[in-house]
């Protein structure tokens, strides 16, 4: 069963919100865990929260290690970040390309080729919300029925669907769908695509996740599932559908659950 966690912050706003968030991972059926993911509330300021989702690649010992690296990173570089006079998408953008370092170095130590996807959003006490990603984990951010934004995979199937020759349910189920054209840990310098929210309202859902949860849903039911349940209830309902949609073969499993409720 897969372990999950959740938190409530209290965001101190000129409209007030409840942060209700909830964290899940799962080995699926694969014989070890390469997934990693992070939920952190800022130390000193209510409302600031940083949520991460990193899969690995490179073998049992080099995935693992990819994703744990860029866990690290996050943690060391939002203990050093100040909502009040830092600026979110340059945090972001800094926490992505420490962690490539940090993944390079491993290996160059260890002999290994490890790589990691990122997918990272930083929600900041006044109400606004960056997004950062690389490779094929996803941010999503849904207002009721919409899709306000969903990041672009860096894969060869998201590359064939923006030049018309792959439609998003074709590509959900392509083979090719592992085939990464940008990443953390990569020879070359990794591309980081950022993405600054419309200000956060109640009743907003951001959800991040690895691959093995998106390509087992079409984003229309990860919204419907998402508004519907409580975080909690939407990750694990979300963790038990993809292992039963994945016929015995599923992928590991993250995701993060962030809903914006009404303060009392």
């Amino acid at each position: 069963m897969a372990p999950f966690g959740g938190r409530s912050v209290h965001a101190l706003m000129a409209a007030p919100y409840r942060i209700n968030a909830c964290t899940g991972i799962d080995q699926g059926d694969r014989p070890y865990q390469q997934d990693q993911l992070g939920l952190m509330a800022h130390r000193y300021i209510k409302g600031c929260v940083l949520g991460v989702i990193a899969d690995g690649m490179g073998g049992l010992a080099g995935g693992r290690k990819a994703a744990e690296q860029v866990l690290l990173t996050a943690q060391q570089v939002f203990e050093q970040f100040d909502p009040r006079t830092d600026d979110g998408a340059a945090f972001l953008l800094r926490l992505a390309q420490e962690a490539h370092i940090g993944i390079r170095l491993t290996a160059a130590t260890a002999d290994l080729e490890p790589h990691s996807t990122l997918a990272a959003f930083l929600v900041l006490p006044s109400g606004h919300c960056h997004f950062a990603h690389s490779g094929d984990s996803r941010l999503y951010h849904f207002r009721g029925p919409q899709l306000l934004h969903r990041s672009q995979d860096h894969s060869l199937v998201q590359a064939l669907v923006k030049q018309g020759l792959l439609s998003d349910e074709q590509a959900r189920t392509d083979p090719r769908s592992n085939l990464l054209l940008h990443c953390l840990g990569t020879q070359q310098a990794p591309t980081i695509d950022s993405h600054r929210c419309e200000p956060l309202q109640v009743g907003d859902v951001l959800l991040a996740c690895s691959d093995g949860i998106w390509q087992c849903f079409p984003d229309a039911e990860l919204n419907a599932l998402a508004h519907q349940a409580t975080p909690r209830q939407a990750c694990e309902e979300l963790v038990a559908q993809a292992r039963v949609r994945s016929f015995g073969s599923c992928d590991n499993l993250s995701l993060i659950v962030l809903k914006l409720d009404a303060a009392p």
